[in-house]
């Protein structure tokens, strides 16, 4: 669903990720964390977006995902996006 045409579709595949984070193992979650970042560096829907980076905050904060793991967010043109997004992505490859 993370991949889905539609971007409300997107957008709740990305909530999903974010309500299952303390079922993942290590493993799971930076493995994971991949998808979302990825789907979020082209990402042209903002509430789509918003939900992506959150899951990809979500899935960091339990530890074991490096910045490696969600290096496409680097392709986000962060000047282009509204404020709100901006903290997400920098606070993100800031690490």
């Amino acid at each position: 669903m993370i991949l889905a045409v539609d971007a409300p579709a997107r957008e709740r595949a990305a909530d999903e990720v974010t309500d299952h984070v303390g079922a993942y193992t290590p493993a799971q979650a930076s493995a994971l964390a991949t998808l979302p970042a990825a789907t979020a560096a082209s990402e042209r829907d903002d509430s789509a977006l918003e939900a992506e980076l959150h899951a990809v905050i979500e899935l960091t904060s339990t530890g074991h995902v490096d910045v490696d793991h969600i290096s496409p967010l680097r392709e986000i043109v962060v000047g282009g996006l509204p404020p709100r997004l901006r903290d997400y992505v920098s606070d993100l490859l800031e690490g």
